[in-house]
């Protein structure tokens, strides 16, 4: 069995590996050709992207993934960097350091009560933000064409479309896959829509942002600031202007990682590897339509 990569070769042992619990490195045609006994690769989080599913379906093995495990530790990150942003704790920290005064008068922040806390993609993570929300006085406001009406709590307005949430968000939240149809989703037209003095947060995906596009809003003054776990490259070189402005805050797609978010995450990756090499059919399979393949792969090495 693989585990989750070692120091400076992240496929080391792939070539006997019949199970992967991966992370975000990634997966691809040449790692699956180099490893023919592969039978199941379970990604550590909930993003899959990293995998190349329509080659894993090819070589006949099972891709997973742990929808449940980061729900916790996510949402409750995403809502720190709403509070960090709104209220540029790491900026007024770093004036301290460095002995610049004048505190109280130059200190910039809002505040969030009463104020519409705008979703995009209602998922699990998305559902705990939108309560953290409410619990702070906020109004929450979701948008996911996916889902039907009765999957919004009366305590959650739907909007009926992406530009009407990015209108009315004072704080926009993202919470959704990175697809190649969603690629650069929040480009110039997006932040253009969103409310003057808005709040932009990402804990998803980097590649759904135009980075460019989120800096040219910031410097004309359109956002109030922004507070991002993920980015596009990960990490950010130190030098990248991002890391430099005292309106986000930024951290190293580390969400996840918690004490008890990293147990049950890979508690949770781990009982579906082993499902599957025991011939079970494990909860969270990305591509059902080879499970049958990979039972008949199993029985011939059993």
């Amino acid at each position: 069995m693989l585990g989750p990569g070692r120091a400076g070769n992240p496929y080391a042992g792939m070539g006997t590996a019949e199970g992967a619990i991966v992370t975000v490195i990634p997966y691809g045609e040449q790692q699956f050709a180099a490893a023919p006994g592969l039978l199941v690769v379970c990604r550590s989080g909930i993003g899959y992207d990293a995998i190349d599913v329509e080659a894993a379906t090819r070589h006949g093995i099972a891709v997973c993934n742990v929808p449940h495990g980061p729900t916790v530790s996510t949402a409750e990150h995403a809502t720190a960097l709403m509070m960090a942003a709104a209220k540029r704790v790491i900026q007024a920290g770093n004036r301290l350091r460095a002995g610049r005064g004048d505190y109280y008068q130059s200190h910039e922040a809002v505040e969030l009560d009463g104020k519409t806390l705008g979703l995009v993609g209602f998922g699990r993570i998305a559902r705990r933000v939108a309560a953290a929300g409410a619990g702070l006085g906020m109004k929450p406001l979701a948008y996911d064409p996916y889902l039907e009406d009765g999957a919004f709590p009366p305590s959650v307005e739907r909007a009926s479309t992406f530009e009407e949430l990015l209108t009315r968000g004072d704080v926009v939240s993202v919470h959704i896959p990175f697809t190649p149809e969603n690629a650069r989703i929040f480009d110039d037209e997006a932040f253009a829509l969103m409310k003057p003095g808005a709040l932009f947060i990402n804990s998803a995906r980097g590649r759904l942002v135009d980075h460019d596009a989120l800096i040219e809003a910031l410097d004309r003054g359109h956002l109030f600031g922004a507070g991002l776990d993920v980015t596009d490259p990960e990490p950010l070189d130190p030098d990248h202007p991002l890391l430099h402005r005292p309106d986000v805050t930024v951290t190293p797609h580390i969400a996840s990682a918690t004490a008890e978010g990293r147990v049950r995450i890979f508690r949770a990756a781990l009982e579906q590897v082993i499902m599957t090499l025991e011939g079970r059919r494990p909860p969270h399979l990305v591509n059902p339509e080879v499970w049958q393949r990979v039972r008949r792969r199993l029985a011939a090495v059993r």
